[in-house]
């Protein structure tokens, strides 16, 4: 079983060395269906450049016979959105439940609140359905859409500053979900309701020290 605790424990799977940490997004890939209309979306509605293209017969790590043209587009940072054409290729399959359709998806950083609600007012001037803005309990600020492929994007900024350092409270809250699911699973109760009472007290509980304060 996968150890969860901050500091690691006498016979806990081994962890990179020191600096061996990735530096940064190079490129994230998903699968298109029309490389040209995907091109027209990320560089005239995301306003990004078109950074590089490879196409080949074959897939080098693989290789599978597919012929396919990959394209990237550039951010801010210099992080790369990439996409894969590949002719012949079924669509994919339906998902088996709502969930897989909102929560995968990529978060692109916009400067601002006032900038997030400048790509809502763009997107929709586009004839782009967006949803939001959403505040998530104080730490961002999203709006969602989707690409022509089907891709579920968001618009985000930072409402707290630190929102991605709260390590302390990450193991926490994970050790807390772990518990909460294996306990649930040893008593043959449902997993789901468990953790939506688990998740229902912790809230009352923050609500309630939030209001002593």
């Amino acid at each position: 079983m996968p150890t969860i605790d901050k500091q690691p424990q006498r016979g806990a799977p081994p962890r990179p060395g020191p600096g061996l940490t990735p530096r940064m997004l190079n490129h994230a890939a998903w699968v298109t269906h029309d490389a040209a209309q995907t091109a027209d979306f990320y560089t005239r509605i995301m306003g990004m450049e078109l950074a590089s293209t490879v196409f080949d017969d074959h897939v080098p790590s693989t290789g599978h016979e597919i012929p396919y043209f990959h394209i990237f587009f550039r951010m801010g940072d210099g992080s790369t959105l990439a996409f894969f054409e590949a002719p012949g290729v079924p669509p994919p399959a339906e998902s088996t439940h709502p969930a897989y359709d909102v929560f995968n998806h990529v978060a692109l950083q916009a400067r601002d609140q006032d900038e997030v609600l400048q790509w809502h007012q763009w997107l929709t001037s586009q004839g782009i359905p967006v949803v939001g803005p959403v505040d998530h309990k104080g730490l961002i600020l999203s709006i969602y859409f989707h690409d022509p492929s089907g891709l579920r994007l968001e618009i985000t900024t930072p409402l707290d500053k630190e929102w991605n350092r709260h390590t302390d409270k990450g193991y926490a809250d994970l050790k807390r979900w772990v518990e909460c699911k294996q306990k649930a699973q040893a008593e043959g109760r449902d997993v789901p309701k468990a953790l939506i009472e688990m998740i229902r007290t912790t809230r009352r509980r923050y609500e309630h020290e939030h209001d002593a304060d």
